[in-house]
């Protein structure tokens, strides 16, 4: 599993990034869920998930931040 180019990701509106850093957000929670409670889960998934969420905010800020050129 390799990390998402944020290129991919900055053609997205700021309404689909906020969706996608909630639902990062969940994961990361069940994730740590499935760690305390001891059930089997792969501990790169946090690293991936993190960078992934650090990804969308980084952008969200960016594109919040521009103003919008008409």
């Amino acid at each position: 599993m390799s990390f998402q180019k944020i290129e991919n990701i900055k053609k997205l509106n700021i309404e689909e990034i906020e969706k996608n850093i909630i639902k990062i957000k969940k994961e990361i929670f069940d994730l740590q869920i499935k760690k305390y409670t001891r059930q089997s889960l792969k501990n790169h998934v946090f690293k991936h998930k993190k960078h992934q969420l650090a990804q969308f905010m980084t952008l969200a800020t960016q594109k919040i931040q521009t103003p919008k050129n008409n």
